[in-house]
């Protein structure tokens, strides 16, 4: 899927940068009149505009309204803040150079904020493209489990037609919840897609975080029967809210990773204990761990 790209037009128009415009602009009119009314000075306006023009250029899209912050500055000082009051005067000295002052301070700076606005669109894109990415990644570590299962216990109901009932049954069983845990995991998947357009929900239910660890052990034993698993749970019962299935998920990878990056692991340790108002679950293993030259990377 390409990259989405937003669009910065020069001289876009919204009512949100509208609203800012009148708001700063309006304010700073208001501070001019009553520093004009309470000091007969006159060059208090042109610094009060300018500042003005920054920050209508700052925090809106695009150059109109910076432009237009400027052109009106320099029309409102000499019309009502310069003698003659109320009056245009072009032979003010230094009029044009107010005027062109003004101006480059409105472009530059909303050149400015337009490059920044088109960086930070960039990296937010950066950052959904690599969301993507990785879960695109973890797809088929979380979907192996599973369906691994269902093959196995396809395969020996397959290749034992003699297979005793109660042990049909039973791999049956196997296959209807993997498969219930697999729809529930696309489910999950698919809803983790639509984060970055905020319609993402996780629905929380008050679970025994032992009983998910349990299932969660229970499944991996399935698939690496050689490994023991040690299991440490408090002797209060602990109601989580939690997601079951993507908490299941989390543990099972981290078993997972265990075994297989773990290096010669031959017992795992799953310990549930209660930390505060939180409930905390930690997995170990005696494997050779990670090499000291990749804990910097």
């Amino acid at each position: 899927m390409p990259p989405s790209t937003k669009k910065i037009r020069i001289f876009s128009f919204s009512w949100r940068d509208l609203a800012i415009f009148c708001a700063l602009f309006g304010s700073a009119v208001l501070l001019c009149i009553l520093l004009h009314m309470a000091s007969s000075s006159e060059g208090f306006a042109y610094s009060i505009f300018i500042l003005t023009v920054l920050l209508i250029s700052r925090f809106t899209t695009g150059y109109l309204f910076g432009t237009l912050a400027a052109v009106l500055s320099v029309v409102g000082t000499n019309y009502i803040f310069t003698y003659p009051y109320w009056a245009v005067n072009f032979t003010l000295s230094g009029y044009p150079l107010t005027f062109l002052t003004m101006l480059v301070v409105s472009l530059v700076t909303c050149t400015m904020t337009t490059k920044i606005k088109r960086q930070e669109d960039l990296r937010i894109e950066a950052a959904r493209e690599k969301m993507r990415a990785n879960l695109l990644r973890s797809v088929s570590h979380d979907i192996r489990t599973p369906l691994t299962s269902i093959i196995g216990s396809t395969s020996a109901m397959i290749e034992n037609p003699d297979l005793p009932e109660e042990d049909r049954l039973l791999l049956l069983t196997d296959v209807r919840d993997d498969a219930q845990w697999l729809i529930r995991m696309v489910e999950n998947l698919l809803s983790i897609t639509r984060m970055s357009g905020g319609q993402a929900k996780i629905e929380k239910d008050c679970e025994a975080a032992e009983e998910i660890v349990g299932v969660s052990v229970s499944k991996f034993t399935k698939r690496f029967p050689a490994i023991k698993v040690s299991i440490e749970v408090p002797d209060e019962v602990l109601m989580v809210p939690m997601d079951a299935t993507l908490i299941r998920q989390v543990i099972m990878n981290l078993l997972e990773n265990a075994a297989i990056h773990g290096g010669n692991v031959t017992q795992i340790r799953v310990c549930l204990s209660r930390e505060g108002t939180n409930a905390c679950f930690s997995v170990s293993d005696n494997g050779d761990g990670i090499p000291k030259e990749r804990l910097s990377t």
